[in-house]
């Protein structure tokens, strides 16, 4: 805490400060270009983003097109203390939002986001299908900290509020046609129509196509063309028979397709209707639909022993025998030595049926082996949202806002990223909501204030296959979930005394709730079956108080602190009984103090904040593994041993294999499965957050952001662990973007150069694992555009990843599971664009 108020009185002092400079200024007018005002709702009423105290980033649909971001899951390379980007495989198409150090990966339903997603005030509940193309946006608003008095249910991270254009009376269409590397085709287009003189429609849409940038491998052809067949034995061609010849000069023989691409179409359309002065009616509907391939997967490392097995024990899982041939062991051969290239099929390649003699999986059943799904992760959500706006009087505004919305999903994995099968997912996720929202706000000289309640119900169902031999286990999920939420909640901003000093209170009470039905059958063994009905809930009272005080009508000081909560939640991927368990859900209490100050005639503006949140309960697990017990109550004789769990709670394990010794000596050995074991993780997290933008002359533009988080817990100070860093979280993220508009009268237009850096610190991402830990890495963005103003059209050329930096996005260690591998997500390459614009 000491560190928290050494820090928030040094932006103080630099805020007043500049002050007092900012007040001896002249008035000499300010250019638009200079201000850059953006209106927002993040407090319920449109307000000037620099008149809110929060620590909020504000972002223009051009300034995103400018800085070549299109997605939800690219925010995170500008917003200060945030890790947006898409979910690994295993977890399907979602996007793994974090702020300020908390937020959520696991895209499953029993686990609840951090992140609270709102799309034209109606709220989404899900990391599934958020990957949002930013299509026809007005802005895009990121809150960070714990919103949960105005937002609600999964703000204790933050929330982000997507702001579309809404039809007006101003008829004009565009279209924008982007081609580049890896055959990309993009359409963006859209219309707005003034029907008659109180109705009006807009309507737009996309297409997106580009193929993937790994190519998928036939194992056999491969190891023919490296010269090195006796690598491959026998093992048969996958990719067809056109495979039969490689020739060793062609790098792409046996390439059979390609993953990380995109294909992907939505459109939305919205009617406004203005009867009166003071009613404005809005109805919205939208509908994506993606069947982009699933995402690059790379294997970094095998640990050949755990693959390794003894006379007398059963055949190891990560055996492949094909009829007629020998095993085949997991090891190096699969490593493909280029993160661009794999030879996972998320097939399996024994056929249904097999009998393997001493194999517990293989066992003849016609339900076992043969599977081969598509290398495809599909989405399609589709929703409807109406919006009342009636003005009571010139004070007091009422709003009405009722959704529905369904998402269906599907994802596949293979974790093993091999032509074997160590393991092959396949999920299919359905989810449909209504929502209502219903408030009342007002504006008076000395308060604003809003009061509403908010009301959400869905039903939602999980279907999983988890076919693994390397478990020994064959697993089928029907789950069934209904959560619910009922809220009431209230705003305040108070000024008794002038304009000047504000006071925030806000208070939100919430009956959250999510009733499940849990039905996960083992195939072959009822024994491991695990079906049970529970209630997941929570009644909570959450509160925000703050206060804040204008130095001048430019520079601005607040302090605040906020209560965030989410839902209890469970294990939801338990192999026998014995891992079932229920999590506490997560409690804090954030404290942050900033400044927001327009200086030198709004051509330099610097916004900062520093934060301290206190978790009272932070709920995690840490994976392991344990023995399996067989149908009559023992473990399931095996070639592995359990032992402690580096850096696990009391009584956790994980299991090595048998040593050639032990095994001489008749030490018996048993057959492990993964587990996951609960850790309650009470901390701090500390930090600041920066950030600018300037005009130092005329029509040339600075912008940037820092930020740094810094995780502390007693309870992780072990010796048995490297780091007290949370997982999957950079200690800093930085950007930097400048662009000049030069005006070329001879073109009758103007050009305008851009470059844009984006920096991502040091990421732990094992417990015990230093090689785990991503290495901090930059990448630049470049662009440049000519705008032709009496036509309204535009040129742009475009580079993603200017300099071809090769990082990896994440790291998946499977080896806390038992598995042999670690796998990793390889980042797209550079890539080059050229985009048509024309305005109508």
């Amino acid at each position: 805490m000491r560190k928290l108020t050494l820090l928030s009185a040094s932006l103080l002092a630099v805020a007043y400060s500049q002050a007092a400079v900012a007040q001896e200024e002249t008035e000499r007018g300010r250019s638009a270009s200079s201000s850059g005002e953006i209106v927002v709702t993040a407090t319920k009423l449109a307000t000037n983003v620099q008149d809110v105290p929060i620590a909020i980033t504000a972002v223009t649909s051009e300034t995103l097109e400018a800085r070549n971001l299109t997605s939800s899951a690219d925010l995170g390379a500008i917003v200060p203390n945030a890790t947006f980007r898409q979910t690994e495989g295993s977890f399907g198409k979602g996007l793994s939002a974090f702020m300020r150090g908390v937020g959520q990966g696991d895209t499953g339903f029993a686990a609840e986001p951090g992140v609270a997603f709102y799309i034209d005030d109606a709220y989404y509940p899900l990391i599934h299908g958020s990957i949002f193309d930013l299509l026809d946006l007005d802005h895009v608003e990121v809150l960070r900290g714990p919103q949960g008095t105005l937002f609600g249910r999964n703000s204790i991270a933050g929330a982000i509020n997507l702001v579309s254009k809404e039809p007006n009376q101003d008829p004009s269409a565009y279209v924008n046609i982007t081609a580049g590397s890896r055959e990309r085709i993009d359409v963006r287009a859209g219309f707005n129509v003034p029907l008659t003189e109180t109705l009006a429609l807009r309507v737009s849409g996309f297409t997106k196509n580009q193929k993937g940038f790994q190519k998928r491998l036939d194992f056999r052809c491969e190891m023919i063309r490296r010269g090195t067949p006796k690598l491959a034995g026998t093992f048969p061609f996958t990719g067809g028979e056109h495979l039969t010849g490689p020739n060793g000069n062609d790098e792409d023989a046996c390439v059979t397709g390609r993953v990380g691409g995109t294909e992907a179409h939505g459109v939305r359309g919205a009617i406004k209707w203005e009867p009166v002065n003071n009613l404005a009616i809005t109805i919205i509907g939208d509908y994506t639909k993606d069947t982009s391939s699933v995402q690059a997967d790379d294997i970094i490392s095998i640990d050949p022993a755990r693959g390794v097995t003894h006379p007398g024990s059963h055949v190891p899982v990560s055996l492949y025998t094909p009829v007629g041939g020998p095993a085949f062991l997991y090891d190096e051969r699969f490593i493909t030595g280029d993160p661009y290239k794999s030879f996972a099929t998320n097939c399996d390649p024994t056929p249904a049926g097999a009998t393997i003699p001493g194999s517990l999986f293989y066992n003849g059943s016609i339900t076992r082996g043969g599977v081969c799904y598509d290398p495809v992760n599909p989405v399609k959500i589709w929703g409807v949202t109406g919006k009342v706006v009636y003005g009571i009087t010139d004070q007091i505004e009422a709003t009405l806002i009722a959704g529905y919305r369904r998402v269906d999903v599907g994802y596949t994995f293979d974790v093993d990223q091999s032509p074997l099968n160590l393991e092959l997912t396949r999920n299919i996720t359905y989810h449909k909501q209504k929502t209502l929202e219903a408030r009342l706000s007002g504006r008076m000289d000395w308060i604003d204030w809003v009061v509403g309640a908010f009301y959400y119900k869905a039903d939602e169902n999980e279907v999983r296959v988890i076919i693994s031999p390397f478990s020994n286990v064959q697993r089928y999920r029907n789950d069934f979930y209904e959560p619910q939420n009922k809220s009431v909640y209230a705003n305040a901003t108070i000024r008794p005394f002038g304009e000047r000093f504000s006071i925030n209170l806000g208070g939100r009470y919430s009956d959250d709730e999510k009733p499940l039905s849990f039905d996960n059958r083992q195939d072959g063994n009822p024994a491991g079956d695990i079906v049970f009905d529970q209630v997941l809930s929570t009644e909570r009272f959450d509160w925000k108080l703050g206060a804040s005080y204008e130095f001048s009508d430019d520079v601005m000081v607040y302090a605040s602190a906020a209560t965030g909560y989410r839902l209890p939640t469970f294990n939801s991927r338990p192999f026998q009984p014995s891992q079932v368990f229920q999590i506490p859900g997560d409690d804090l209490i954030s404290y942050d103090v900033g400044f927001k100050a327009d200086f030198f005639d709004r051509r330099l503006r610097v916004n900062g904040a520093a934060f301290y949140t206190d978790y009272k309960q932070r709920s995690a697990t840490v994976s392991g593994s344990e023995y399996q017990i067989g149908n009559d109550g023992t473990p399931v004789p095996g070639s592995q041993v359990t032992i402690p769990l580096p850096g696990g709670p009391d009584g956790s394990t994980t299991c090595r294999n048998l040593t050639p010794d032990e095994i001489s000596n008749g030490v018996p050995g048993f057959l492990c499965i993964p587990r996951a074991y609960p850790l309650n993780v009470p901390g701090e997290v500390i930090g600041f957050e920066l950030e600018l933008r300037a005009e130092p002359i005329d029509n040339l533009t600075i912008d940037g952001s820092f930020g740094y988080a810094k995780f502390d817990s007693p309870d992780l100070k072990t010796p048995t662990r490297i780091t007290d860093r949370l997982l999957g979280i950079p200690d800093f993220n930085a950007s930097a973007g400048i662009q000049y508009v030069a005006e070329i009268p001879a073109l009758a237009g103007r050009i305008t150069p851009r470059l844009d850096w984006f920096y991502t610190g040091t990421t732990d991402y094992s417990v015990s694992r230093p090689e785990l830990n991503g290495k901090r890495y930059s990448v630049f963005n470049a662009r440049v555009t000519y705008d032709n103003e009496p036509t309204d059209f535009s040129i742009s050329l475009s580079a993603t990843n200017l300099f071809n930096k090769f990082y990896y996005v994440s790291y998946f260690d499977l080896s806390g599971f038992g598995f042999p591998q670690t796998n990793a997500q390889p980042a797209e390459p550079r890539e080059f664009a050229v985009t048509l614009s024309k305005r109508f």
